[in-house]
């Protein structure tokens, strides 16, 4: 196809997808001549999960084509490469945090037989979040986490069953991105509900 026909199918403007091709993020397309150039499924697939990356996942170009030489090394690998569309591994190792709380996170993960690396950004996200909310009188500990964790598991399938039947590497990758950082308002929004109905359900009836 010729780009236009790939800016057609992808959504990207033609001026986008040129720049993209200078900055390296979108490989070259076969040359038919001074001026044309022939670009296949490969480019589509790439192109949309660029679009992803940096306009949903909210990267910038260079840490996206730093993302993407990372994981142009694991396309065989289908769970590294989800854990690093998706920021679930880090590029680089950073250094450990000294926040208490992720003792705690290291006991729920245990408790849960979880496989999740101990580089994981969100171990220090869960830390994080433990340690604000004792510091404003709400202590939680992985008990009272359990539960929600379960929760987390059972939507955790729900996300990987959409991802059934998706053979290329780069598409499941686009995919799974799109499911988790735009579903999570509409699971939010679905929890807000759900608190409403939970609260009418006790507190309206005792009230009639």
């Amino acid at each position: 196809m010729r780009m236009s026909e790939l800016s057609r199918l992808s959504g990207v403007p033609v001026a986008t997808i040129k720049y993209y091709l200078r900055e390296g993020l979108l490989p070259a397309g076969r040359q038919l001549s001074a001026t044309q150039a022939e670009y296949d499924e490969q480019h589509l697939r790439r192109l949309r999960l660029i679009r992803a990356l940096i306009g949903v996942r909210g990267l910038s170009v260079s840490t996206t084509r730093e993302l993407l030489g990372a994981l142009s090394e694991y396309t065989g690998d289908t769970h590294r490469l989800l854990g690093l569309a998706l920021g679930a591994i880090r590029l680089t190792e950073d250094t450990e945090q000294d926040v208490p709380e992720l003792a705690d996170v290291e006991a729920l993960v245990t408790e849960l037989d979880w496989n999740v690396h101990k580089a994981a950004p969100a171990r220090a996200t869960l830390a994080e979040t433990l340690a604000s909310l004792r510091t404003l009188g709400v202590p939680l500990d992985r008990h009272t986490l359990l539960p929600y964790a379960r929760l987390a598991e059972r939507t955790a399938v729900l996300d990987l069953d959409q991802l059934q039947g998706i053979e290329d590497p780069l598409e499941a990758a686009e995919r799974a991105l799109l499911l988790t950082v735009l579903l999570e308002p509409a699971l939010m929004a679905l929890r807000r509900m759900a608190q409403e109905n939970e609260s009418a359900r006790r507190h309206a009836e005792a009230g009639d």
